[in-house]
């Protein structure tokens, strides 16, 4: 049993003292500690090799004492098990060389054999759940459908993901093909994470914003759902649309146990719109922990009592920035522990 199970009671719906907290990008960019293996290894090599991964995983664990930990690893992933090249280029990001534009692009996109092409995932999970050793519970995550193809067609980051756009509404029966094989990938890769150890897994839609209403649902949230669909029985999913408070209605109305709010909805709002008896996870705009942490505490609270203590998870509106100081990353876990209703 997890000796600090809050962050799944707070999934359950369960009366808490306080709400649980992580943050998006925990592992990562911000700690000196990350910084020092990033210099010795490469991107890729820091995902593959399991002893690295469970490490970076638990470093801020070790630090701050979040009450959940996430499996250092990437959205693209995926994409690279399917016979898609992804590259990372130091102060550029991913870049796919080949991107997907064309009907026979797809057809040359496998499902592969999750438990082969990302094997080193679940060493991972399993390497992680070691250090841990039952302390806090774990999460496993990947890109949703959507903001997977958006790589994959656009070929790298961008502001606009005009060519997945454009893919998308010239050639529709290309691009649902494409999607599916996309949820077909992530629903066994995600099954294979719980089997492997995670307590509960997150689905990143991060450029589901992009997209109008009613294209989001057309060609993001219907296979989000079927991810959670798949899933619902065998852990609890966490759905996370960045910029997709416009769909949250929608998604309040799905098996998912919590949804991510970005900090443009406020919590009031988010309460409004997802009718009050979901979990929600958010919503800190991670830009404000360059605030004071004095100033970062007294934000935390006000936004702990905006949502209520319960059916509510601590965290930030989007992942932690490189250049956040470590005592506003403490100042913010702290500020949680701390609070008293």
């Amino acid at each position: 049993m997890i000796k600090n199970d809050l962050f799944l009671r707070a999934l359950k719906g369960e009366t808490v003292n306080r709400p649980p907290v992580w943050m998006m990008r925990q592992a990562g960019r911000y700690l000196p500690e990350f910084i020092a293996l990033r210099e010795k290894y490469d991107f890729f090599t820091r995902c593959q090799t399991p002893e690295i991964a469970s490490e970076i995983t638990v470093q801020p664990i070790r630090r701050y004492g979040m009450d959940a930990a996430i499996l250092f690893s990437d959205i693209l992933v995926i994409p690279q098990a399917m016979n898609i090249e992804v590259q990372m280029k130091p102060n550029f990001g991913p870049y796919l060389p080949n991107p997907v534009r064309t009907a026979k692009d797809v057809d040359n996109v496998i499902v592969p054999d999750v438990t082969q092409a990302l094997d080193y995932v679940y060493q991972a999970i399993k390497a992680t759940k070691e250090l841990l050793n039952d302390e806090i519970p774990l999460i496993g995550f990947a890109g949703s459908p959507w903001t997977i193809l958006c790589y994959c067609v656009q070929g790298q980051g961008s502001k606009t993901f005009d060519k997945a756009k454009e893919f998308c509404f010239t050639n529709p029966v290309a691009a649902h093909v494409l999607l599916q094989k996309i949820t077909d990938t992530t629903i066994a890769y995600l099954k294979e994470k719980v089997k492997a150890g995670v307590d509960a897994v997150q689905i990143f839609d991060s450029w589901g914003g992009m997209l109008s209403p009613v294209d989001y649902q057309e060609f993001s949230w219907q296979y989000i759902n079927q991810i959670i669909e798949a899933l619902k029985d065998d852990a609890p999913v966490i759905a996370f649309g960045k910029g997709c408070w416009f769909a949250l209605g929608e998604m309040a109305k799905s098996n998912a146990s919590a949804l991510g709010i970005d900090w443009t909805c406020s919590p009031r709002n988010a309460r409004y719109l997802t009718g009050g008896n979901i979990t929600l996870q958010g919503n800190f705009d991670p830009a404000r922990l360059l605030s004071p942490p004095a100033e970062i505490k007294k934000m935390v609270h006000q936004m702990i009592n905006e949502f209520g203590k319960d059916k509510y998870i601590v965290n930030l509106g989007h992942g932690i920035l490189p250049n956040i100081p470590l005592d506003h990353a403490k100042a913010f876990i702290d500020a949680v522990k701390e609070y008293k209703n």
